[in-house]
């Protein structure tokens, strides 16, 4: 069995090859509509944030032989739960990211994090666009919501629980965007002029998250960027393709099964 780590396009594609190749595959998504999505592909799916103790304790209930870290580029927590877990089981731990792209130019301010990211948006003033999700809206809200010369959009998946957070931190509905990509250039440029935009905020999450289409579509209208860099983490086995996450796989479970078959 391996536990393997989904909620992205990629990783479910990555999921759905790892089957097809003969293994069993636990997954675990944060969310029911990622769920959905996994379970139509025919794979199993537990539902829910994990712990360290709690990765350890499905790692022990499922017999789980290896973990497989296909989550988002900046879901940190889960990454570094299931790397910790998979040392205190004493099994192998894959991570798979999506490939990592330079944006460099004029334009474009690269950030450590949305801290400093929310302070780069406050002495630009004007109107932000965030397009980093709800989870750490707070950062956001805290440093530029209701400040002067400032309104603040937030652009984020049609989610009721994201809805409800929108809410609580007093988030004008006016300045919601609910609505899920991925989007072309051409989509991305019309929503900036139709909140006048003059900073979009984005994340470092590669070729398959859109990134390119939020940048390239911001700075052909002179909109600033402020990019997020990825959480720094010290991978065990770091892969960006499909193929090699299966050959680490193979040579880790049929090695074990070879083992088991001489005892």
């Amino acid at each position: 069995m391996i536990l393997f780590l989904a909620g992205t396009s990629d990783a479910r594609e990555l999921a759905i090859l790892l089957k097809r190749s003969g293994h069993s595959l636990l997954t675990t998504v944060v969310t029911q509509n990622a769920a959905i999505e996994l379970k139509k592909a025919g794979l199993s799916v537990y539902v829910g944030r994990l712990t360290e103790d709690d990765f350890v304790e499905k790692i022990k209930e499922q017999n789980v032989q290896a973990i497989v870290d296909a989550s988002h580029p900046f879901a940190e927590e889960a990454s570094t739960n299931a790397l910790n877990a998979s040392k205190e089981a004493g099994i192998p731990y894959i991570r798979y990211e999506r490939a990592s792209q330079s944006h460099f130019g004029k334009g474009i301010t690269i950030v450590d994090d949305y801290v400093m990211a929310a302070e780069h948006a406050l002495r630009r003033r004007g109107v932000i666009m965030l397009t980093t999700g709800s989870k750490t809206l707070q950062v956001f809200t805290e440093r530029l919501l209701d400040q002067p010369d400032i309104r603040l959009i937030a652009r984020m998946l049609p989610r009721k629980d994201n809805m409800e957070k929108c809410e609580e931190l007093k988030l004008p509905q006016r300045d919601i965007v609910a609505i899920q990509g991925p989007f072309t250039k051409e989509f991305n440029s019309a929503l900036y002029k139709q909140y006048a935009v003059t900073t979009m905020i984005t994340k470092e999450s590669g070729k398959v998250g859109s990134v390119d289409e939020k940048v390239e579509a911001a700075l052909e209208l002179g909109i600033e960027v402020i990019m997020i860099k990825r959480p720094k983490i010290e991978y065990k086995n770091l892969y960006s393709d499909y193929t090699d996450v299966l050959t680490h796989i193979n040579r880790v479970v049929f090695t074990d099964q070879f083992m088991d078959g001489r005892e």
